[in-house]
């Protein structure tokens, strides 16, 4: 008797979606309230990069009042009380847990995404670690953040040097003793220099060229005043940057203890060393740019023209408020040193606090520039179907935010929605998948 043999297609999905954090949520949240049938893939867990890539002082440099996940405020819903605050890690992670609970996606956890194909007849192949699925849409919310950056020169450093990127860094007693090279001054890198600082650490920093900006100002937080003025509604497509604006490196400042700047001149004041951008390593030493005293002044120069515009919008409005100040530089080098020997300054700890870059490598489709980003309009993408959602300036300062990513996942939804009634209107409802 001949044997006759069955092909078990996929499990099918309307939408799949690529990362469980905030994002992909997010999305969830909104195709829930369309009834519209879907899958969450989460490589780790829901609430892994919170936990386990933040270190044990982290907290938020936007005010809690600007955490407004669909359908989870902090004040209504998760009845915070300290609106104008920071969170902590430890409150983070207890506010994204009401999230979850929230939304009660149907998430599969420990399911990592290998490869994202378009089909000839439509819709999407999704391999993964526990199998294949298919899916008419798929939304890519994995965040932009995947490979950290560690330079080449790092390999040529001496075998006794503790290495570690950002993500990995938890506390000063983490490290072994010893002095603590900081490289980056985003705003990990001037957090986590400060951090260390704080503990009587010595610590030499590698100033980069991030900006700032002030905590504070006249009378407010200066997040207050940029979202008074609109500033956070403003998208990609009429922002003065347009595109550019998502190369921009986020200001430094801090939450930490109730909110204040990040001054670097400060920290070189009390003992910390500043140098420039590093350039190279010979033997023991280090090379650094003489670009110090530039990098320092441009800060100060974005610090001082944001607090400008806030003078501009006080006085337009006549807003009674208190009198502001242009800050003045505290501290200046007075020789920039190029050269720093590892041994003889007693460096154990280097933290290359320089970013990441994104892989994407598993989708397949002819939608990145040269430089492994996707090209979209508010996530829509040219290959139809294909979504990315959570990335920075996706469409708003907030897109990677919990205060902005709620308005992009709603957009995307309501494009779905759209996509999926012109498929169903193509496609029989029994047609094969």
């Amino acid at each position: 008797m001949a044997s006759h043999l069955t092909t078990v297609k996929p499990p099918h999905h309307s939408v799949i979606i690529v990362g469980g954090g905030q994002a992909g949520l997010s999305a969830s949240y909104y195709l829930r309230q369309q009834a519209i049938d879907h899958l969450v893939l989460e490589k780790h867990s829901l609430t892994h990069t919170w936990r386990n890539q933040r270190w044990d002082a982290f907290s938020l440099v936007t005010p809690n009042w600007q955490c407004a996940l669909p359908g989870y405020t902090y004040t209504d819903d998760f009845n915070g009380s300290d609106p104008h605050g920071f969170m902590r890690k430890d409150e983070i992670n207890e506010y994204l847990a009401g999230f979850i609970k929230s939304v009660n996606a149907p998430v599969r956890e420990g399911v990592a995404v290998q490869r994202v194909v378009p089909r000839a007849i439509g819709g999407f192949e999704v391999h993964t670690s526990q199998g294949e699925f298919t899916a008419d849409q798929v939304i890519v919310a994995s965040g932009g953040y995947h490979t950290p950056i560690i330079p080449r020169l790092a390999e040529r450093l001496p075998a006794g040097i503790h290495q570690l990127h950002s993500e990995q860094y938890r506390n000063p007693q983490a490290l072994p003793a010893g002095n603590v090279l900081v490289v980056g001054s985003g705003q990990s890198g001037a957090q986590i220099a400060e951090d260390l600082h704080l503990a009587g650490r010595k610590v030499y920093l590698a100033v980069g060229d991030a900006p700032r900006c002030a905590r504070f100002y006249r009378g407010k937080d200066v997040v207050d005043w940029l979202a008074e003025m609109g500033y956070y509604d403003i998208g990609v497509d009429t922002h003065p940057l347009r595109e550019g604006v998502r190369d921009n490196t986020n200001h430094y400042v801090t939450g930490r203890d109730g909110g204040r700047d990040i001054d670097l001149r400060t920290f070189a004041r009390e003992g910390m060393e500043l140098f420039g951008r590093l350039d190279g390593l010979q033997g023991n030493r280090l090379q650094f740019s003489s670009n110090l005293g530039e990098s320092l002044d441009s800060a100060d120069a974005v610090y001082n023209r944001i607090n400008a515009s806030i003078d501009k919008y006080i006085e337009e409005h006549s807003i009674d408020a208190s009198v502001g100040e242009r800050y003045e530089p505290v501290w200046t080098p007075e020789q920039e040193r190029s050269e720093l020997d590892l041994q003889a300054h007693g460096i154990t700890s280097i933290i290359w606090c320089i970013g990441f870059t994104p892989d994407f490598t598993w989708v397949e489709a002819p939608v990145f520039n040269g430089r492994g980003h996707p090209g979209h309009q508010r996530g829509v993408t040219a290959q139809r179907g294909l979504y990315f959602l959570g990335l920075p300036w996706l469409y708003t300062w907030g897109s990677g935010r919990f205060s902005g990513v709620a308005r992009d996942a709603q957009y995307l939804v309501e494009h779905i929605v759209d996509s999926l009634t012109e498929l169903n209107a193509q496609l029989p409802r029994s047609a094969s998948r």
